[in-house]
Protein backbone atom coordinates (compact mmCIF):
# COMPACT_ATOMS: atom_id res chain seq x y z
CA UNK A 1 0.00 0.00 0.00
CA UNK A 2 2.99 2.43 0.74
CA UNK A 3 4.05 2.13 -2.07
CA UNK A 4 1.55 2.55 -3.99
CA UNK A 5 0.90 5.74 -2.39
CA UNK A 6 4.92 6.88 -2.60
CA UNK A 7 4.33 6.39 -6.28
CA UNK A 8 1.83 8.53 -6.87
CA UNK A 9 -1.44 6.14 -6.49
CA UNK A 10 -4.78 6.43 -4.61
CA UNK A 11 -6.52 4.00 -2.77
CA UNK A 12 -10.05 4.17 -3.47
CA UNK A 13 -11.66 1.42 -2.17
CA UNK A 14 -10.55 -2.04 0.32
CA UNK A 15 -12.67 -4.88 0.15
CA UNK A 16 -10.47 -7.73 3.00
CA UNK A 17 -10.96 -10.81 4.90
CA UNK A 18 -8.86 -9.71 8.11
CA UNK A 19 -9.69 -12.04 10.50
CA UNK A 20 -7.73 -15.55 9.99
CA UNK A 21 -9.73 -17.02 13.35
CA UNK A 22 -13.01 -16.12 11.67
CA UNK A 23 -12.12 -17.01 8.52
CA UNK A 24 -11.40 -20.66 10.03
CA UNK A 25 -14.46 -20.64 12.65
CA UNK A 26 -16.55 -19.49 9.17
CA UNK A 27 -14.90 -22.16 6.93
CA UNK A 28 -15.48 -25.15 9.37
CA UNK A 29 -18.74 -24.29 10.39
CA UNK A 30 -21.71 -26.03 8.70
CA UNK A 31 -25.53 -27.94 9.73
CA UNK A 32 -23.38 -31.17 10.72
CA UNK A 33 -21.26 -28.62 13.54
CA UNK A 34 -22.20 -26.64 16.28
CA UNK A 35 -20.79 -22.77 16.20
CA UNK A 36 -19.66 -23.69 19.78
CA UNK A 37 -17.65 -26.75 18.87
CA UNK A 38 -16.39 -24.64 16.15
CA UNK A 39 -15.01 -21.68 17.95
CA UNK A 40 -13.68 -23.90 20.95
CA UNK A 41 -11.80 -25.75 18.52
CA UNK A 42 -10.33 -22.18 17.04
CA UNK A 43 -9.05 -21.28 20.18
CA UNK A 44 -7.66 -24.85 20.79
CA UNK A 45 -6.10 -24.34 17.29
CA UNK A 46 -4.24 -20.85 18.68
CA UNK A 47 -6.54 -19.03 16.43
CA UNK A 48 -8.29 -17.05 18.40
CA UNK A 49 -7.04 -14.64 21.65
CA UNK A 50 -7.79 -16.14 25.09
CA UNK A 51 -11.53 -14.58 24.63
CA UNK A 52 -13.17 -15.47 21.65
CA UNK A 53 -15.38 -12.91 21.85
CA UNK A 54 -12.45 -10.35 20.87
CA UNK A 55 -12.68 -11.64 17.14
CA UNK A 56 -16.04 -12.43 17.39
CA UNK A 57 -16.94 -9.25 18.22
CA UNK A 58 -15.12 -7.66 14.99
CA UNK A 59 -13.48 -5.32 16.84
CA UNK A 60 -9.84 -6.75 15.83
CA UNK A 61 -11.19 -6.60 12.01
CA UNK A 62 -12.20 -2.81 12.47
CA UNK A 63 -8.66 -2.36 14.43
CA UNK A 64 -7.15 -3.70 11.15
CA UNK A 65 -9.38 -1.75 8.85
CA UNK A 66 -8.78 1.40 11.00
CA UNK A 67 -4.64 0.95 10.26
CA UNK A 68 -5.68 0.41 6.77
CA UNK A 69 -7.75 3.40 6.06
CA UNK A 70 -5.28 6.01 8.19
CA UNK A 71 -2.42 4.32 5.70
CA UNK A 72 -4.39 5.44 3.01
CA UNK A 73 -4.89 9.17 3.72
CA UNK A 74 -8.21 9.03 5.46
CA UNK A 75 -8.78 10.42 9.05
CA UNK A 76 -11.27 8.20 11.05
CA UNK A 77 -11.04 6.71 14.80
CA UNK A 78 -12.43 3.36 15.68
CA UNK A 79 -15.98 5.46 16.16
CA UNK A 80 -16.24 5.93 12.67
CA UNK A 81 -16.28 2.00 11.47
CA UNK A 82 -19.80 0.69 11.36
CA UNK A 83 -19.55 -2.42 13.26
CA UNK A 84 -22.39 -4.99 12.23
CA UNK A 85 -22.71 -7.47 14.94
CA UNK A 86 -23.59 -11.09 14.42
CA UNK A 87 -23.07 -12.36 17.98
CA UNK A 88 -26.49 -11.96 20.54
CA UNK A 89 -25.59 -9.50 22.92
CA UNK A 90 -26.06 -12.50 26.07
CA UNK A 91 -23.05 -13.85 24.37
CA UNK A 92 -20.97 -10.70 24.61
CA UNK A 93 -22.26 -9.72 27.77
CA UNK A 94 -21.38 -13.42 29.33
CA UNK A 95 -19.35 -12.74 32.75
CA UNK A 96 -16.30 -15.54 31.74
CA UNK A 97 -15.13 -17.16 29.00
CA UNK A 98 -16.79 -19.84 29.81
CA UNK A 99 -19.77 -18.45 30.48
CA UNK A 100 -19.71 -16.95 26.78
CA UNK A 101 -19.29 -20.94 25.64
CA UNK A 102 -22.48 -21.59 27.80
CA UNK A 103 -24.47 -18.93 25.79
CA UNK A 104 -23.35 -19.85 22.25
CA UNK A 105 -24.94 -23.12 23.30
CA UNK A 106 -27.90 -21.61 23.94
CA UNK A 107 -27.99 -19.58 20.73
CA UNK A 108 -27.38 -22.51 18.15
CA UNK A 109 -30.34 -22.02 16.41
CA UNK A 110 -29.19 -18.32 15.40
CA UNK A 111 -25.96 -19.29 14.14
CA UNK A 112 -27.62 -22.20 12.25
CA UNK A 113 -30.04 -19.69 10.67
CA UNK A 114 -27.38 -17.53 9.77
CA UNK A 115 -25.66 -20.72 7.87
CA UNK A 116 -28.69 -21.81 6.17
CA UNK A 117 -29.33 -18.34 4.67
CA UNK A 118 -26.02 -18.34 3.15
CA UNK A 119 -26.36 -21.71 2.25
CA UNK A 120 -29.81 -21.28 0.30
CA UNK A 121 -28.31 -18.47 -0.94
CA UNK A 122 -25.62 -20.87 -2.66
CA UNK A 123 -22.89 -18.56 -0.52
CA UNK A 124 -20.23 -18.44 1.57
CA UNK A 125 -20.15 -16.66 4.92
CA UNK A 126 -17.25 -14.27 5.18
CA UNK A 127 -16.45 -11.79 7.83
CA UNK A 128 -15.62 -8.59 5.71
CA UNK A 129 -14.15 -5.37 6.26
CA UNK A 130 -15.05 -2.75 3.66
CA UNK A 131 -13.89 0.78 2.89
CA UNK A 132 -15.23 3.34 0.79
CA UNK A 133 -15.08 7.10 0.28
CA UNK A 134 -13.85 7.90 3.23
CA UNK A 135 -16.88 5.20 4.79
CA UNK A 136 -15.91 1.71 6.83
CA UNK A 137 -17.43 -0.83 8.04
CA UNK A 138 -17.09 -4.81 9.23
CA UNK A 139 -19.71 -7.37 9.25
CA UNK A 140 -20.42 -11.21 8.27
CA UNK A 141 -21.51 -11.15 4.75
CA UNK A 142 -22.98 -14.52 2.30
CA UNK A 143 -20.48 -14.19 -0.38
CA UNK A 144 -21.50 -15.55 -3.85
CA UNK A 145 -19.61 -18.11 -6.16
CA UNK A 146 -17.64 -16.66 -7.80
CA UNK A 147 -16.14 -13.75 -5.46
CA UNK A 148 -12.91 -13.91 -4.95
CA UNK A 149 -13.36 -14.56 -1.22
CA UNK A 150 -15.84 -17.52 -1.80
CA UNK A 151 -12.93 -20.19 -2.16
CA UNK A 152 -10.76 -18.45 0.90
CA UNK A 153 -10.00 -21.56 2.66
CA UNK A 154 -8.59 -22.59 6.15
CA UNK A 155 -7.53 -19.35 8.33
CA UNK A 156 -6.19 -17.14 5.25
CA UNK A 157 -6.74 -13.66 4.55
CA UNK A 158 -7.05 -11.12 1.42
CA UNK A 159 -7.37 -7.74 0.71
CA UNK A 160 -8.74 -6.29 -2.68
CA UNK A 161 -7.30 -2.62 -3.38
CA UNK A 162 -9.31 -0.36 -6.02
CA UNK A 163 -6.76 2.49 -6.79
CA UNK A 164 -6.85 5.24 -9.71
CA UNK A 165 -4.24 2.65 -11.39
CA UNK A 166 -6.58 -0.63 -10.37
CA UNK A 167 -9.92 0.84 -11.12
CA UNK A 168 -11.05 -2.77 -12.86
CA UNK A 169 -9.13 -5.71 -11.53
CA UNK A 170 -8.17 -4.86 -7.66
CA UNK A 171 -4.47 -5.58 -6.59
CA UNK A 172 -5.13 -9.05 -4.52
CA UNK A 173 -2.92 -9.94 -1.54
CA UNK A 174 -3.49 -13.13 0.34
CA UNK A 175 -2.22 -15.64 3.05
CA UNK A 176 -1.90 -16.83 6.13
CA UNK A 177 -3.91 -14.22 8.71
CA UNK A 178 -3.42 -16.35 12.03
CA UNK A 179 -1.36 -19.00 13.84
CA UNK A 180 1.51 -18.79 16.20
CA UNK A 181 4.61 -19.01 13.23
CA UNK A 182 2.72 -15.83 11.31
CA UNK A 183 2.40 -13.97 13.98
CA UNK A 184 5.82 -14.56 15.15
CA UNK A 185 7.21 -13.58 12.01
CA UNK A 186 5.42 -10.66 11.66
CA UNK A 187 6.99 -9.62 15.04
CA UNK A 188 10.20 -10.54 14.16
CA UNK A 189 9.85 -8.39 10.51
CA UNK A 190 8.65 -5.35 13.00
CA UNK A 191 11.67 -5.65 15.49
CA UNK A 192 14.19 -5.73 12.30
CA UNK A 193 12.34 -2.61 10.88
CA UNK A 194 12.40 -0.78 14.00
CA UNK A 195 16.19 -1.53 14.49
CA UNK A 196 17.55 -0.22 11.23
CA UNK A 197 15.46 2.94 12.35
Amino acid sequence: MKHLINSGDEINTVHAVLSGSLNYIFNNFNKNTTFHEVVKQAQIEGYTEPDPRIDLSGVDVARKLLILARESGEILDMNNIQNEAFLPEECMNADSVETFYETLKSKEAHFQKLFASAASNQCQLKYLAEYKDGNAKVGLKEIPEGHPFYNLEGKDNIVMFYTNRYKDQPMIIKGAGAGSEVTASGLFADIIRISKN
